[in-house]
């Protein structure tokens, strides 16, 4: 296998192509380059989901497929190599018939214009591999990626929920039911897949760019040493950006996502410790198992076709200040393990951010492990996101708190914000104003006083700065009666 094309199944058969432009995006690819023109253009920033395709891969068991929609707008074709790629086209029966998803959708009245309808096939095809029975809630998830702007939702979502009884190839793997790992055409997929896996590093040069995928954290290391001005390219939901909307031209990039080491996700008996390169789809089942506080956050960050394809360490490492894992992560003491070279240190993530996406990373020095510390003792945590739009927008402010009661009073609390400064941060002066006193309205208003000193809110397009310090406090208040079991229904308690 040449060292310089990327081998991906399409359709049934691998595909291979050699020396690609390192940042071709794989929306171009099809649309370019195959004419499969099904697959549309509308944002060109995973923000509307008309670009959705389907990635299938074989899991970290080795046993399993993973199946996913991600955004293929942003997603560069070499980080295809060794997976298959799902589009519209590629659902449709071998007698020209429609799989049942796309039926369903016709039955349902569920397209208008029809310029958004591939995207929502490939977000419910996905939905029909991986969950036989979703309930109301789920679907809305599912499709919190996909925008319409002529139907309303109302016939798309009649069309997932009506979608299952449309199967009838039952030797088909596209309409194979949920779970059917024993079967032989998913076998037959994790051999194929198998057969185009790589043994050795991609590396493409096309005499103005390069891009390299490491296998192991020793090769990426040696490799970031060697290019130490490379971008490093997580899941490309914020890079893939920085080429479709600011046309930047990466010289050098050095894709984590086939990096062994970096796909580990392990709870040891005191932390979940999650390797740089996990998706926030898979990171975000551990963490919500021991931080269930934090379902609603982590439902609301981006879509589904985004935390599918980004990853936690590549939101951390990004240094945004309106990341919406960090302050929450800040809360329960996560620390980071960084590597150059050889060599490791661990920092807590409290001290990573120095200034505007500057962030404590030595030259050379790159993200190898998340660790969260595992729930102890009796603690109060929450999160809360405020944005204009309640799925896939970006937040004005994100909080987050963990609190430790002695009895009436505070033994310890600690509150951090995203959004409102120039980098995620936790309320220090807050903190210590709280801490050792009673647990009550006037303690906490003096809390939000405190505020003042812990933070000079920016204003920008998604609120103004006096926006942004008076709901910081309200949060505040919130967690009071939150913790207090006196606040009102949050929005997941009663659905959508």
């Amino acid at each position: 296998m040449n060292a310089d094309t990327i081998r991906f199944v399409l359709d049934g058969e691998l595909v291979e192509v050699r020396n690609p432009d390192p940042t071709r995006t794989v929306l171009q690819y099809l649309r370019e380059d195959l004419r499969k023109i099904g697959t549309k253009e509308g944002c060109a920033e995973g923000d509307c989901g008309a670009c959705t395709v389907v990635i299938v891969e074989v899991d970290r068991s080795g046993k399993q497929l993973q199946v996913r929609a991600i955004n293929s707008c942003i997603q560069f074709l070499p980080t295809l190599d060794g997976k298959e790629l799902i589009t519209v086209e590629s659902l449709r029966r071998s007698d020209g018939s429609l799989h049942p998803v796309q039926q369903a959708l016709v039955d349902c009245h569920g397209s208008q214009c029809g310029f958004c309808t591939p995207g929502f096939v490939m977000s419910l095809f996905a939905l029909y591999k991986n969950n036989a029975e979703p309930t109301r809630r789920e679907i809305d998830d599912t499709l919190a990626g996909n925008l319409c702007r002529c139907t309303g939702y109302r016939p798309i979502i009649d069309a997932a929920e009506k979608m299952y009884g449309y199967r009838t190839a039952k030797d088909n793997w596209l309409e194979e039911p949920y779970g059917n790992q024993s079967g032989s055409r998913e076998k037959e997929k994790i051999a194929l897949l198998n057969s185009a896996a790589r043994p050795d590093m991609l590396a493409i040069d096309t005499g103005n760019q390069k891009f390299f995928s490491p296998r192991s954290v020793q090769e990426f290391a040696s490799v970031f040493e060697s290019h130490s001005d490379a971008v490093i390219l997580a899941g490309g939901t914020d890079v893939g950006l920085w080429v479709t909307k600011q046309h930047q031209n990466l010289r050098t990039v050095i894709y984590t996502g086939n990096v062994e080491g970096f796909s580990t996700l392990n709870v040891t008996k005191t932390h979940i410790d999650i390797g740089a390169a996990v998706s926030l789809s898979d990171a975000m089942l551990p963490l919500v198992e021991h931080y269930p506080e934090f379902q609603e956050l982590f439902l609301r960050f981006a879509s589904p076709p985004i935390r599918n394809a980004g990853t936690l360490g590549g939101n951390i490492a990004n240094g945004s200040p309106i990341g919406d894992s960090m302050p929450a992560l800040m809360v329960v003491d996560t620390t980071l393990v960084l590597r150059r070279g050889k060599q490791t240190r661990e920092i807590p993530l409290d001290d990573f951010y120095l200034d505007y996406q500057k962030t404590a990373l030595e030259p050379g020095e790159f993200l190898e492990r998340i660790l969260v510390p595992l729930r102890h003792g009796d603690i109060q945590v929450q999160s809360y996101k405020v944005s204009k739009r309640f799925d896939q927008d970006i937040s004005a402010i994100c909080g987050a708190y963990a609190l430790r009661r002695n009895g009436a009073g505070v033994e310890s609390i600690r509150i951090a914000y995203g959004g409102l400064a120039v980098v995620p941060k936790r309320a220090v002066t807050c903190e210590a104003k709280l801490t050792g006193g009673a647990w009550n309205e006037d303690a906490v208003q003096s809390g939000i006083e405190a505020l003042a000193v812990d933070f000079s809110p920016i204003s920008d397009m998604r609120s103004t700065a006096d926006y942004r310090r008076r709901v910081c406090g309200n949060l505040l208040k919130r967690f009071y009666l939150d913790s207090s079991g006196s606040a009102q229904p949050r929005v997941y308690d009663y659905g959508r």
